[in-house]
């Protein structure tokens, strides 16, 4: 019967291992886009603030090009800078969530597998 309850426990722990692993590498990927979208604005900006405060300025709309003031899209490329940082902000605290959650998981499997050693066993006769 414990043997059976610990089978149990081993399950739950692996599905909530591999749903945190899921979890954290899509907050990486968001993470990694958002630092992107970042470094894409603060460049952009960098280049605005190069050019004559007369100078004729594009926006890019799908495949149109719009005239726009240069003060439009400074406060344009500044706002998305704005946002990025925000949400990389978000999403740090979300991955150090996820990061601690899944030491949890970590510690609860490896205690699991140190309390019924013949459940260790079972698992590694069935990865060989």
């Amino acid at each position: 019967m414990a043997d059976e309850a610990n089978r149990s426990a081993f399950v739950e722990i692996q599905g909530r291992m591999i749903e945190t692993t899921a979890k954290l590498k899509q907050v990486q990927n968001q993470l990694r886009n958002k630092e992107a979208d970042k470094k894409r604005a603060y460049l952009t900006l960098e280049e605005l603030k190069q050019l004559a405060d007369d100078t004729n300025t594009y926006k890019s709309i799908g495949r149109t090009f719009i005239l726009e003031p240069k003060s439009v899209l400074m406060e344009e490329q500044d706002q998305k800078l704005k946002d990025s940082e925000a949400a990389i902000g978000a999403l740090q605290t979300s991955k150090e969530y996820l990061e601690k959650q899944m030491a949890e998981v970590e510690n609860n499997l490896r205690e699991l597998l140190q309390q019924d050693p013949g459940l260790a066993r079972q698992i590694m006769a069935m990865s060989v």
